[in-house]
């Protein structure tokens, strides 16, 4: 029940109206086209002794210092919103107790309505905010932002910008990471034009080049219907660190081999093709952004007729170019994807994505990892069933994610092309690419060349 609900105000550097950069504005394509409002939430346990007084500080805090949480979205007759920024205002902080029921257990349902319901882009700050009371003190917070405002690696950011403030006075330094306002300028400049038009000129190429289908007609009858399964693996996280160690490499491209090799097994399609979610943050300035860096871009591998190792190789250079091509107008990209089709006189099937939201360390250091630990793993691998709140709606969507000794697998996927059985069958796969590579990185990737659908 929801007992109090104050506005904690807030004031900060900077303001105006500028166009979306160019990751708000594929957020923004991502709302547009699913209809719902997509958002990033938090709960987290307060320590004891935690007043509203100090979680208003902290709101409002994190408000004034930046631009993305105090900007709200203007529609003045473009093809996507522009983006406003206030310099001060109200943001609403909300008290619910818990009464009997367990805080943890409604902290979640909190976030959940919070989740559900849709933004007022135009008039509602994107950041909503609650605490938990039980027998009289708090003991979660609630925290859930628009997508178009924060990314995940950004709410990362955001907690370490929190917990950098003098323990004594609250005081933090300035803000050096770049700020949407001026990140949105620069993207419009000569030098953001030219690298938009090199990511674009990237786009064409590999749209000129793939095979157009994915994943052939529907399999299954009936209307469209979003499975999702998550897979825990233990023995791909352990075989990835192997590899990585052994190639001095990360695990990412390893993981991305993985992923391209069962895939293409999978499905008998080579090259892989898969639309990439990129970070921007190794660019300069945005590594601490407290904003969406995000933007989708082609990962397109061959890797018939080649080992496990040599897979690897080509995936650390498939990323690298998708990667540094991944900074671009998406409205620009629709349209690039829409002349080629229309030259090609054919559909470009772009419906298979592939999220690594990692953010632990990826490198392959560690204890020594053998061929027996690895073996030994592989029967506790677990599945379940799982549902999102708004679930990518993509033929087949899937994110990677690192919990305690597992390397999770959250796949998304079109009933129509992929039945429940199939994303088991494609999660095991995948890990038994990476457990194969780890145990003899000269296997071959047993994926012929030329198949098509």
């Amino acid at each position: 029940m929801v007992v109090d609900r104050i506005l904690v105000p807030f004031e900060g550097d900077g303001s105006g109206v500028e166009h979306l950069t160019w990751s708000q504005m594929t957020l923004w394509q991502s709302i547009e086209q699913s209809g719902t409002s997509k958002t990033v939430p938090y709960v987290a346990e307060l320590a004891p002794g935690t007043t509203v007084d100090d979680v208003a500080a902290d709101l409002s805090f994190m408000m004034s210092r930046h631009q993305s949480l105090r900007t709200r979205l203007v529609f003045d007759g473009g093809p996507c919103p522009r983006q406003s920024c206030s310099r001060s205002g109200e943001v609403p902080l909300e008290i619910v107790d818990a009464g009997t029921a367990d805080p943890a257990a409604v902290a979640e349902a909190v976030s959940e309505r919070y989740q559900k319901a849709d933004f007022q882009f135009e008039t509602e700050w994107p950041v909503r905010m609650a605490v938990i009371r039980a027998a009289g003190a708090l003991t979660h917070e609630v925290l859930v932002i628009l997508h178009t405002a924060i990314d995940a690696y950004g709410l990362s950011a955001l907690a370490a910008d929190l917990a950098a403030r003098d323990p004594a006075t609250g005081a933090a330094g300035p803000v050096t990471c770049v700020q949407p306002l001026e990140q949105a300028r620069k993207q419009a400049s000569p030098a953001g034009q030219r690298h938009n038009t090199a990511s674009l000129n990237y786009l064409e190429r590999v749209l000129r080049t793939v095979t157009p289908s994915r994943f052939g007609d529907p399999k299954y009858p009936g209307d469209r219907v979003i499975h999702q399964i998550t897979y825990h693996s233990p023995a791909t996280l352990l075989a990835i660190r192997a590899v990585a160690g052994r190639s001095a490499t990360n695990t990412s491209p390893v993981l991305l081999a993985a992923f391209a090799v069962g895939l293409a097994r999978f499905t008998g399609v080579n090259p892989v093709l898969a639309m990439l979610t990129v970070s921007n943050r190794f660019r300069p300035g945005l590594a601490q952004s407290v904003s969406a860096q995000i933007l989708l871009t082609p990962y397109l591998i061959d890797v018939a007729d080649i080992t496990l190792d040599q897979a690897v190789d080509r995936a650390t250079q498939s990323a690298l170019n998708a990667y540094k091509n991944a900074y671009y107008n998406p409205y620009e990209q629709d349209e690039v994807i829409e002349r080629v089709q229309r030259e090609r006189g054919e559909e470009i099937d772009l419906s298979c994505f592939y999220n690594d939201r990692r953010q632990q360390d990826r490198g392959g250091a560690g204890a020594p990892v053998t061929a027996e630990d690895i073996r030994a793993a592989l029967p506790r691998a677990t599945v379940h069933w799982t549902g999102e709140i708004h679930p990518p709606r993509r033929k087949i969507y899937f994110n990677v994610d690192e919990q305690p000794g597992v390397i999770e697998f959250l796949i998304s996927a079109d009933s129509r092309y992929f039945a429940p059985d199939d994303l088991a069958a494609l999660c095991r796969g995948v890990e038994a690419v990476a457990v194969e590579a780890a145990l003899d990185g000269s296997a071959p990737t047993r994926v012929r060349a030329a198949a098509t659908v």
